[in-house]
């Protein structure tokens, strides 16, 4: 029996004990990637080539078609580019093809990302400009969205039919 304010204040002490416990900081990287109301977070960390979409491996993706989109940034660049790294991703929110557009996107961000930060600027560039050169939605975010319904029509810009008579 104890407030939430004093467990909060339990986590605090137990932090610095928990981080110490840790002998050198991990190499890690968190990345989203985004498309329409979907969101992928990528987690990219030193690893021996594992890649796993909510918990369970890409071979489980279906249908084959949507796989494939997702393989697209590890075809890409080769297999020993994701060699030595992990990547885990949470995706949540939109349908099945935007949540596929999303990982791949997170999933391409986080190689960029993970190389500029624990790797050199030369191999990253590298990768970035082999992404870009195939297809920039790997690396930026499409921000079209929904257009709202108006009154008047049946939908964002079509209005119903008119009669003279």
């Amino acid at each position: 029996g104890q407030t939430p304010a004093q467990a909060f204040s339990l986590c605090l002490n137990l932090a610095p004990q928990m981080a110490s416990q840790d002998k050198p900081a991990a190499k890690l990287v968190q990345v989203f990637g985004r498309k329409k109301t979907a969101t992928a977070v990528a987690l990219c960390r030193e690893g021996k080539g594992m890649l796993k979409i909510n918990g369970s491996p890409v071979d489980l993706v279906q249908p084959d078609t949507l796989r494939e989109k997702i393989m697209e940034p590890v075809l890409l660049l080769g297999k020993d580019r994701f060699a030595h790294v992990d990547i885990r991703v949470r995706v949540k929110g939109g349908g099945h093809v935007s949540q596929v557009y999303a990982i791949r996107q997170a999933i391409a961000k986080s190689l960029v990302a993970y190389y500029q930060k624990f790797v050199d600027e030369v191999s990253k560039k590298e990768i970035k400009d082999q992404l870009l050169a195939y297809d920039r939605t790997l690396l930026v975010a499409d921000p079209r969205r929904c257009e709202p319904k108006k009154f008047g029509g049946p939908g964002a810009r079509a209005r119903y039919q008119k009669s003279y008579r």
